[in-house]
């Protein structure tokens, strides 16, 4: 409720005079309230006060039933009826809650909710009890125990709760928008905007959200939408309460009178169906609360805060013979409430007492509440106590019951024989990784088992089918890791090992000997890695794609066309999609369709990644395709305007993914809607036939394809909703045919599993085989299958088990929209592919299968099967044919193609199927024209609003002076921390990383390396983050708090996206970067250079199998310069970069001796270890190189 116009006298209340634990008695308490109350003395006993057993109550008749204390002396703020329980709840000003039990009022928990803030509002849920304050909203047990503890912003005033449904809460305040928080993730979801703020009360009726202001207005909202539908100017003062029932609201509240707001005793009652205000309801009473009390009629409760109750009807009189007095023990009535039953109503008035009325002797507060659990008694207090202190005690005084019985484990010897536990066998992951320091062995612990808890079994038979029994105890064998199911290695969940040199000596060939590019899965939302190597395998897709380059600053395309520029240029090298997943984390459509994965649910491998890469890859081509429908942009970020793919009004995406349709309604009146619509994929409805039923793969896909059901939809005809028949008819067949396959319980597992043993036992019988369900078949049997007359040729029996995806399909449109769809074999009789294409007859070729892996041990993961075209190995291997691998992350491995259409449904799941047309590149342009200009690297806008030119720390490149191959360019970049490594210590000391910190750029500098301006930076952007920066590395990185905010800082502030153009350009003109350990800053910045075109001072000045020295070291023994004092700064290193490099050629006779050099790097790892690697204050040793031999050097 509003407490404006209240009792001035209740604003000198303070909460630090009313400890909730240890409470004193108010000097203006009531002294009526201390009969029956002994005092102890040192203090006020806290116990609840029964009324006397002789109260009357007539039935029909509200009487008070019982008073008691919640809180001495403090107001209670708040009441309510619990709605599961038979409870009723009080909340104080002093943040303390209470709860009493049953129409008794027995106390039954007590707890401090919040320490200074009093409580607002209460509402009971099925496993506890929200509290709302002004700036915090608790979820508690009913025993007192915290669910959970939500915060909200310091600068909020929130006055009122709503629940709207099990899981979505609304929260209003004094400010101008309410928050929507959704209680199973506790975060917030949605934030409206109100027009007119101070909302303090909420109620919702099946039409609207209703909500009242401080302004004297109540506002309808949409239920969907919450916006304004109708609004009643109820008061011209504030407002002070209001209920809803039924088509009546009635509200109660001030008015402006020349002396200040007042009481205003006209109740204002609105008529919900025609929107407007009826008359008035005059009271006798001066209304602070108002409830509906529907039981026989819809009566209205109006209560005072003087304590008087009237009751009367809405659309009456009220009469004066209807008041009612509660007898406050105060001066005023705090709050009021209504039980679900309507058979209590329950006051608390300033004095801290709750006051219960009831019409009926023993009322119920629910109409069904369930049974409340109470605390066991404590059974100790009945014993004598021990004072384990006295030496002497005899334990005979310890209570134990008494028997002259045998006891029932004083088994005779000759019933009986020890048999102890044998302690399950060594996990074999400890065993593999165990290293032994003499004969103690260490191993990091696999996080398989709860903590010092080993499960015993108690029953020899379980340990038979334990796959855990069968760990070999020997190291022979242990590579093998048998206890993990029957899941194959190489599907396996792949992890990289990391350790203090990072990722350097991680060896990626061991996983992929290909020339193809993985990915890594470290980054969050990494999960997509399958389904981006298998965009990437679709020729068109990837050369339209690097063809795409517009101006948005997150935009997929681009970021898809740099990383799969990345794939291209590496030669079996791992690359990572940090900037693409960064930019897909930005889009509120990913975050709103699920797709963002908290990184414990990823760890933990929690969720369905099944639907989750369904979902992504319905997203992702949807967005690919709206992105790429932008046409006009900047010349700067210009594509190929001219190319073949685009056309107007859609998308080369459209022109690929799209399939158009024609959706059909038919009425039961015989009124037929049909509709044109397009879509990018297709989902697998599968037939509920329970006979057991076997169907051909390319059934069903007719029949999800065109699909047919019956719904309820509006008719114009009949101007009403009716059953409808709506079927799907296609009008013209994609290029590239998506499928998900909907693999989501064990019903479509089930049915996939008898599909492939139908088709297993067809295959065989068809050629001249029997099978059952046991029989091994011999040698010779299969060389029978496989001989040349059939047409069947396959080593083993293993190829053809899980077998129902046929690796073609053939697809016809017939002349009356109809549909025919069959699979497709290698041997059917196939006419020329034009002549067949213009009678609308098209096959379609497997080319990736995404299966999601089900592992217990090690999580469940993603994996890709792609068949790899000729182009591919063209370019890598400069051979030509096809080939299926495997893509497991950074695991790249050739495989059988049986492998990719057998679906184990134990363990490998198919998620996404990808079918192309036949002889699908020839039908377009596959040239890729690299869309970045030199115009990128010309003068820019800086983000930042405080960017002045006296800040300006480069000179942007001038026409003239644009690089050409060959060119030196000196690069250093800075870089902060957006989430810290997480890693583990070792039983042996030892650290182990489990995850990487993850970084993000913050600077990138360039300077000139040759001409009259060598040293003169021409790039120096700061880059705008929009994620939560956790550690800026001041010390390292000479980034501050404020540099990378565009509000505040005073830097060239620019996007990531238009810095990676920069250097884009730069690595495509072919220019030589020098720089420092820039291995590091192009992992992060996410670009592959090639190795050609890459100078690092770290590898020029290393000697093999030595450590990697320090920029500032070398700067001090080559250069006799000292940087890096305080904080770096990227400029100093690439400038000092590019002089080291200088003297690397000096030293070297531009690599021409050496051997001479070689004496040089002895020299300075001498020097380094006499030193520590530490370079001499400015007071200290001078450099041992004389300054006056590298003037030319520092000339620069």
């Amino acid at each position: 409720m509003n407490f404006e116009g209240l009792d001035p006298g209740l604003a000198e209340y303070s909460p630090a005079m009313h400890s909730a634990l240890d409470p004193v008695l108010d000097a203006h308490l009531n002294p009526s309230l201390l009969q029956n109350v002994e005092l102890d003395p040192e203090g006020v006993a806290l116990e609840a006060l029964p009324v006397q057993e002789s109260v009357h109550i007539m039935e029909g008749v509200y009487s008070e039933l019982h008073s008691m204390v919640a809180e001495v002396g403090v107001p209670v703020s708040v009441s309510h009826f619990d709605l599961h329980e038979e409870m009723l709840w009080v909340g104080s000003h002093g943040g303390h809650a209470t709860s009493f039990f049953g129409p008794a009022l027995e106390r039954y928990s007590s707890f401090q909710v919040n320490g200074s803030d009093d409580i607002r509002q209460i509402q009971s849920l099925e496993n506890g009890i929200l509290f709302l304050t002004k700036s915090n909203l608790k979820y508690i047990a009913r025993g007192g125990l915290i669910i959970f503890d939500y915060l909200l912003d310091e600068s909020e005033d929130m006055h009122s709760l709503l629940l709207t449904d099990s899981s979505t809460l609304l929260i209003g305040g004094l400010q101008n928008h309410i928050l929507e928080i959704d209680l199973n993730t506790v975060q917030e979801t949605q934030k409206y905007a109100v027009e007119t703020p101070g909302v303090t009360i909420m109620r919702q009726t099946n039409r609207f959200f209703f909500c009242g202001h401080t302004s004297g207005k109540v506002s309808l909202r949409d239920l969907r939408t919450f916006k304004v539908e109708h609004e009643f100017d109820a008061f011209s003062g504030s407002l002070s309460d209001f209920d809803v029932h039924g088509n009546l609201l009635a509200a109660c509240g001030f008015s402006s009178r020349l002396t200040g707001l007042a009481c205003d005793r006209f109740l204002k009652v609105y008529d919900l169906r025609m929107m407007r205000a009826i008359t008035p309801l005059q009271v006798h009473v001066d209304p602070a609360f108002l409830r509906f009390i529907p039981t026989y009629t819809s009566r209205l409760a109006i209560i005072s805060q003087s304590g008087q109750c009237q009751f009367c009807e809405p659309t009456g009189l009220a009469n004066p013979a209807d008041i009612f007095h509660v007898n406050p023990v105060g001066p005023l009535l705090m709050t009021f409430d209504v039980s679900a039953s309507k058979q209590a109503l329950a006051f608390g008035d300033s004095e801290g007492c709750v006051h219960l009325w009831t019409d009926s002797p023993e009322p119920s507060f629910n109409p069904y509440s369930r049974e409340t659990e109470f605390a066991l008694p404590c059974l100790v207090d009945s014993l004598p106590p021990l004072d384990w202190s006295q030496d002497l005690l005899p334990l005979s005084l310890i209570p134990v019951p008494l028997t002259t019985d045998t006891l029932l484990s004083d088994w005779p010897a000759a019933n009986s024989a020890p048999a102890p536990r044998r302690a399950p066998p060594v996990d074999a992951e400890i065993l593999r990784t165990m290293k032994k320091v003499g004969f103690i062995g260490y191993a990091p612990n696999p996080r398989t088992r709860l903590r010092n808890q080993i499960p015993y079994r108690l029953k020899e038979s379980d340990s038979e089918f334990d796959s855990f029994s069968q760990v070999t105890e020997s190291p022979v064998g242990r590579e093998e890791e048998p206890h993990l199911h029957i899941v194959s290695k190489k599907y396996r969940k792949v992890t990289i090992k990391y350790s203090k040199l990072g990722l350097e000596d991680f060896d990626f060939k061991h996983y992929n000997k290909t020339l193809f590019a993985g990915l890594e899965p470290h980054i969050p939302n990494a999960y997509c890695n399958c389904m981006i190597q298998v965009l990437y395998f679709l020729e068109p897709v990837r050369c339209l794609i690097q063809n795409h380059l517009c101006q948005k600053e997150f935009c997929l395309a681009c970021e898809l066309g740099f990383l799969f520029h990345m794939l291209d240029l590496s030669r079996g090298d791992p690359c990572q999609g940090s900037n693409f997943l960064r930019a897909f984390r930005t889009i509120p459509e990913a975050s709103a369709l699920g797709l963002i994965l908290a990184d414990s649910d990823e760890a933990s491998g929690k969720g369905n990644l099944a639907r989750l890469i369904q979902r992504w890859n319905r997203f992702i081509l949807t967005q690919l395709h709206q992105d790429m429908q932008e046409l006009e942009v900047p010349q700067a970020y210009r594509g190929v305007g001219g190319s073949s793919f685009c056309s107007s009004g859609d998308s080369v995406i459209g022109q690929l993914f799209s399939c158009e349709m024609e959706n059909c309604s038919l009425c039961r009146c015989g009124s037929e809607t049909v509709r044109a619509s397009s879509t990018l994929l297709f989902t697998l409805s599968y037939p509920e036939d329970k006979t057991g039923k076997n169907y051909d793969f390319a059934q069903v896909l007719k029949r999800s394809i065109c699909l047919e059901q019956n719904t309820q939809a509006w008719c114009d005809n009949c101007e009403k909703y009716q059953p409808t028949v709506q079927t799907r008819n296609i009008r013209h067949l994609p290029d590239i045919l998506v499928i998900n396959c909907e693999v989501n319980s064990s019903k479509e597992a089930d049915f996939w599993r008898m599909q492939a043993e139908a088709a297993f036992k067809m295959t065989v019988k068809k050629h001249g085989g029997e099978i059952s369900k046991n029989k091994e078949f011999a040698l010779a049997d299969w060389k029978e299958l496989g001989s040349p007359e059939g047409v069947l040729l396959c080593p083993s029996i293993e190829e053809l088990k899980n077998i129902w995806l046929p690796f073609s399909i053939r697809m016809k449109m017939t002349r009356n929209k109809g549909l025919d769809v069959c699979n497709w074999t290698d041997g059917d009789e196939w006419g020329p592919a034009r002549a067949e294409e213009e009678h609308g007859v098209y096959v379609y070729d497997l080319m990736a299968t995404v299966v999601h892996i089900l592992d217990s041990r090690t999580g469940s993961s993603l994996v890709a099967h792609i068949k790899v075209g000729e182009t591919y190995h063209q370019r890598k291997e400069g051979v030509t044919h096809q080939q299926w691998y495997l893509f497991n992350d950074f695991l790249i491995e050739p495989i059988d193609k049986h492998e990719a259409v057998q679906f184990d449904m134990n363990w490998k799941v198919p998620a996404i199927l990808y079918y192309v047309k036949r002889n699908l590149n020839s039908r377009y342009n596959l040239n890729i024209k690299n869309p970045i200009e030199a115009s990128v690297l010309l003068a820019e806008a800086s983000l930042a609003r405080k960017q002045r030119k006296t800040h300006t720390t480069f000179i942007p490149l001038m026409l003239n002076e644009m690089p050409q191959v060959g060119d030196l360019v000196g690069l250093d970049a800075e870089f902060v921390t957006l989430n810290e490594e997480e890693a583990e210590l070792r039983s042996d000391g030892t650290k182990s990383t489990i995850k990487p910190s993850q970084m993000s750029v913050a600077r990138i500098t360039c300077v000139r390396g040759q001409g009259p301006s060598e040293g003169i930076p021409f790039i120096d952007d700061y880059i705008s983050t929009q994620e939560q920066v956790v550690d800026y590395l001041t010390q390292y990185s000479g980034i501050k708090p404020g540099d990378l905010d565009a509000k505040i800082s005073s830097k060239h502030l620019t996007t990531l996206k238009s810095t990676y153009l920069k250097l884009r350009f730069l690595i495509d003109i072919g220019v030589k970067f020098v720089g420092h350990g820039l291995q590091k800053d192009f992992r992060v910045i996410n670009l592959m250079v090639p190795k050609d075109q890459v100078l690092d001072t770290v590898y020029l000045f290393h000697m093999p199998r030595k450590r990697m020295i320090s920029l500032r070291f070398l700067a001090w023994y080559f250069l006799d310069l000292k940087i890096q004092g305080e904080t770096h700064d990227s400029i100093e290193d690439a400038r000092t970069a590019l002089q080291l490099y200088r003297k690397y050629l000096e030293l070297s006779k531009n690599g021409t001796e050496p051997e001479s050099f070689h004496k040089v790097l002895k020299g300075l790892y001498e020097k380094g270890r006499k030193m520590d690697w530490k370079v001499p204050e400015p007071d200290g040793q001078t450099s041992p190189k004389n300054a006056a031999v590298f003037s030319s050097v520092l000339a620069l």
